[in-house]
């Protein structure tokens, strides 16, 4: 539920705090005074899209934060699956630059808003008028039908089935697009991959081979090279071996005359074997090298057609070609066996339609056997707050399969005796709708586990007796949720745990709107004005007075 509420900057309010009561919380002001301003704040916890517009200054940021108790609410799966850190204190911000860049916070973390939305669902219901046209909507009737049939395992298990049933048709499509595809592009990587295997990569090293071709090209410069190092070494009378082997000699000598000799005789006869050992290797390479003009040729056509290929498919290395080479052998194996492929697909998809429809034809007896009860319960309701004929039929009808089951559902609804039951969009007033909604709202709330429902002047079209019952009501549902209502009416002012008074202070040079909660006397005093106007009677204070006396 929310603890406290923060707007800073936002449209007329340039900084407004609000902490409702954990039960029924009653907003009331006068028109225009700002109450719908701080749903539309409240709103942009939710997720909901804002602009600069909204900026009281223009100079300053817009901050909106209000602070959530989770403790009771079952949240931590949900936080987990988002990445998010959980804990029974959630603060969740929202702020809008002055540029209109616009960023969210959960517990201090940035979050898309589509993050935000997953949570704020989770967290508030919001009842407003747009909310009322949602009710014409199927799609949100049939969500009201499964929230009061309460069989979220049902849709989980349909929806699961509906998904397998869309990845193994997507499959069989996949198959039969390949099926149909031209012979001609068949033919055409059928010519690409008897290159790529032609070219024998697999037993290709193109470093080894580019240094080969190298090495023959430039045999002669090489040998040369080496037959004059070969002299260097060991074939002049000052070869480098004889000048080691004089070294050697006169230190053994020294040896002899004294042991500290002994370490540089050791190092001079290391390094007399180390060059023997690199006048032998010099030799070997000089030996191995041989001008073959065959071999040149050969290792050109190979690396040229290497090139060719690397150049054509648009890669750099060997193992690229491998790779495509590969690809297009498997996508052949494939459409070798496509037939065959397409049968078992067939039958996959088969499988997993007959699934699908088992869940569904499961989740749509639940929904029947639920719509009756459902129907008859929003009647009592509505006969309680005043539609005295109010008559409901919900009727299910069979539908091509969605992710919402093989159901259409349609509320039909009637206000008036002898009237057959109607579409919702050509039956209901606004009023009618409200209360309608309203009824629905009481019937689900202990259906779900959503904290906090807030009300924006359910109150449209009721007075009298029919206010007391829906404030009784709202009380009722505030023993398991925290109920929040803006209202005009003064028999909803009495009803709430706390009565918040929103107002337009005018003093300044730009109007701000404020918010205050009411004193007990102040409560009787704002009452009897909602009652007898800005100058109440007597008489108004004493109805405003029998009004918050009451019972629940």
């Amino acid at each position: 539920m929310i603890n406290s509420l923060s707007i800073r900057n936002y449209a007329l309010i340039q900084e407004l705090d609000f902490s409702p009561s954990a039960k029924l919380s009653i907003i009331t002001g006068e028109t225009g005074a700002g109450k719908s301003i701080m749903l539309g704040a409240v709103g942009l916890l939710l997720g909901n899209r804002a602009d600069t517009k909204v900026l009281w200054d223009e100079q300053k940021k817009c901050n909106v934060e209000g602070q959530f108790d989770l403790e009771d609410y079952n949240l931590s799966a949900l936080f987990d699956e988002l990445d998010l850190d959980y804990d029974h204190q959630c603060i969740i911000r929202r702020e809008i630059t002055p540029s209109g860049k616009s960023r969210a916070f959960i517990n201090d973390t940035p979050v898309t808003l589509d993050i935000l939305r997953k949570v704020g669902y989770r967290l508030m219901d919001i009842h407003s008028q747009h909310e009322s046209l949602q009710l014409g909507s199927n799609l949100y009737q049939l969500r009201i039908l499964d929230a009061f049939a309460r069989h979220d395992d049902l849709i989980n298990t349909y929806i699961k089935k509906f998904h397998a049933f869309k990845e193994s048709l997507r499959h069989r499509d996949d198959l039969l697009a390949r099926a149909n595809a031209s012979s001609q592009e068949e033919d055409y990587q059928r010519f690409i991959l008897k290159e790529l295997t032609e070219a024998n990569l697999d037993d290709t090293n193109q470093e080894d081979i580019e240094s080969e071709l190298n090495i023959l090209e430039n045999a002669e410069e090489i040998k040369l090279h080496l037959t004059n190092l070969d002299q260097i070494i060991d074939q002049s009378e000052v070869s480098i071996n004889n000048q080691f082997h004089e070294l050697t000699s006169i230190l053994r000598k020294l040896s002899r005359l004294s042991p500290e000799f002994d370490a540089l005789l050791d190092r001079i006869e290391s390094t007399t074997l180390e060059l023997k050992d690199i006048h032998n290797e010099l030799n070997r390479k000089n030996d191995g090298i041989i001008h073959d003009p065959d071999q040149i040729e050969q290792l050109r056509a190979q690396l040229d057609e290497i090139y060719r290929l690397q150049k054509k498919h648009k890669v750099e290395t060997v193992s690229d070609l491998i790779n495509i080479r590969d690809k297009i052998s498997e996508d052949l194996l494939i459409a070798d066996n496509l037939d065959e492929q397409i049968k078992f697909a067939e039958e996959e998809l088969s499988k997993a339609e007959n699934e699908m429809m088992m869940a569904g034809t499961k989740l749509t007896n639940s929904r029947q056997a639920a719509a009756e009860d459902f129907g008859k319960s929003i009647e009592t309701v509505v006969h309680e707050i005043g539609i005295e004929n109010g008559h409901v039929d919900i009727q299910i009808l069979r539908t091509d399969p969605t992710e919402h089951g093989l159901d259409h559902v349609e509320v039909m609804f009637s206000a008036n005796k002898g009237i057959v039951p109607k579409e919702l969009k050509y039956v209901a007033s606004g009023g009618e709708f409200s209360r309608l909604i309203f009824a629905i709202k009481y019937l689900i709330a202990d259906k779900t586990a959503l904290p906090t429902v807030i009300f924006d002047e359910i109150d449209t079209g009721v007075s009298g007796e029919i206010a007391i019952k829906m404030v009784r009501m709202m009380r009722k549902m505030a023993n398991n949720h925290q109920v929040i209502s803006i209202s005009h009416l003064p028999q909803f002012a009495a009803g709430g745990d706390r009565h918040f008074f929103v107002f337009k202070d005018n003093e300044a040079t730009k109007s701000v709107t404020k918010i205050r909660q009411l004193s007990e006397e102040e409560r009787v005093e704002e009452i009897a004005k909602m009652i007898g106007g800005t100058n109440p009677t007597s008489m108004a204070f004493e109805s405003a007075r029998e009004l918050l006396a009451l019972p629940a």
